[in-house]
């Protein structure tokens, strides 16, 4: 008898990208009133990986992540990607983008982000989604790919998902109970 296997739960975060604290703000407000409360926020970064972004959102660009508290399924996450290209749209100022948003999701042994662009390395989800597994976890530490986004790759990006996937295995064990 053929037997299907489907996954837990995974930790739902977001990385920003922005210019501007107060474009952060209101993300951040958009987001916990449609997926609940946040668990965690990381600190401010400074992103100068690419200048891809530059023309649309000037300079200084800076960098954070947050997690949610629920757990989703992550059959979910291409409709997650489209409210949050809608959120992002809502910010708009002048014709153009003030914050990039880009939703994930971490388990036990991966980190995944989604993204409208196609790729080698990507798979379709529908609705003009692709996800990626951008790191998987190794000996104690989340590893890259060579397709990781270079940022990814900092010490400073994975001990921030290391804090997120220990809270998304506490939750695990607390769920069993």
């Amino acid at each position: 008898m053929l037997k299907r296997f489907f996954p837990l739960a995974v930790k739902f975060f977001c990385g920003f990208i922005y210019s501007n604290e107060d474009s952060y703000l209101k993300a951040y407000k958009i987001l916990e009133r449609k997926f609940g409360k946040i668990d965690f926020a990381s600190e401010c970064f400074n992103f100068s990986f690419t200048n891809y972004y530059e023309e649309e959102m000037g300079r200084p660009l800076y960098r954070r992540f947050v997690s949610f508290e629920v757990l989703r399924d992550p059959e979910k996450f291409a409709a997650i990607k489209l409210f949050c290209i809608k959120a992002e749209k809502k910010l708009v100022r002048e014709g153009k983008r003030t914050i990039n948003i880009d939703p994930g999701y971490i388990n036990e042994g991966k980190l995944v982000l989604t993204t409208t662009k196609d790729y080698s390395h990507r798979i379709y989800v529908g609705h003009g989604i692709f996800e990626e597994v951008t790191l998987h976890y190794k000996d104690t530490n989340f590893q890259d790919f060579p397709t990781t986004y270079p940022d990814y790759k900092t010490p400073e990006y994975k001990k921030i998902f290391v804090i997120i996937r220990e809270k998304y295995r506490q939750q695990l064990k607390s769920n069993a109970k």
